[in-house]
């Protein structure tokens, strides 16, 4: 549910890689909002800057210029520790190659952001537990990674994602190693994120998979060529 309260803004958010002509504008000034309990999709051709921006929004880089606000704060004025206390409490990050430990199991996977930053959690396993029977997987903590379908290693990062209950859920390419109906039950997953409150934004170049997202963003040459509300929603 979408209350009104802006979490994302970036205002002339710009991404400059290399210098002189061979320099590449990955992204031009984009001015962006996005409200607390939002579904974004963001569709672009390749080398539209999709990634470059979620890694922007995701605080695992820093602008050219521009300023980026995280519920507020100035993202770039923010030290080391101070970014990667907001990457561990207050986003989760889901990849298109999963990202898993292969010789650990999918309940440790799960456990490891519990174990970083200067909050602990009492019962680590419990809460671990706690997500991955949210995302349907209880029967599999045990598993290695090489053990798990393709549905099944994403539905384990989500969990892994979702561990230190963050408001921010950013997704890269979720379902693009999977088929159709692995990947339509993972966004059945991040719909249901949402609509328990979570923000989701989420790169993809599939029509079909950006429209479970309530709002699409096209890029093209990093610039914000359309932003547009999805019907049916």
């Amino acid at each position: 549910m979408i209350n009104g309260k802006t979490i994302i803004k970036t205002i002339g958010l710009t991404k400059i890689y290399g210098s002189g002509e061979t320099a590449v504008k990955a992204l031009q000034n984009v001015m962006l909002t996005v409200c607390e309990g939002e579904f974004v999709a963001i569709m672009g051709p390749s080398g539209s800057g999709k990634s470059t921006l979620l890694h922007l929004l995701g605080c695992l880089d820093q602008p050219t210029s521009g300023h980026y606000l995280l519920d507020g704060v100035v993202v770039g004025e923010l030290d080391d520790d101070q970014l990667a206390e907001i990457r561990n409490e207050k986003i989760g990050f889901v990849f298109q190659q999963f990202n898993l430990l292969l010789r650990t199991s999918a309940l440790d996977n799960v456990i490891l952001p519990l174990t970083y930053g200067p909050r602990k959690t009492r019962d680590v396993r419990g809460k671990a537990l706690e997500v991955l029977r949210a995302v349907g997987l209880e029967h599999k903590v045990g598993s290695m990674p090489n053990e798990l379908s393709g549905g099944q290693q994403q539905r384990v990062a989500i969990a892994r994602a979702l561990v230190n209950n963050p408001s921010i859920i950013l997704a890269d390419e979720p379902t693009g190693n999977l088929d159709t109906k692995s990947g339509n039950e993972i966004m059945t997953i991040f719909k249901k994120l949402n609509q328990e409150g979570k923000t989701v934004i989420l790169i993809t170049h599939e029509k079909h998979i950006a429209d479970y997202a309530k709002r699409i963003i096209h890029l093209q040459d990093g610039k914000v060529i359309s932003d547009e509300k999805v019907v049916n929603h």
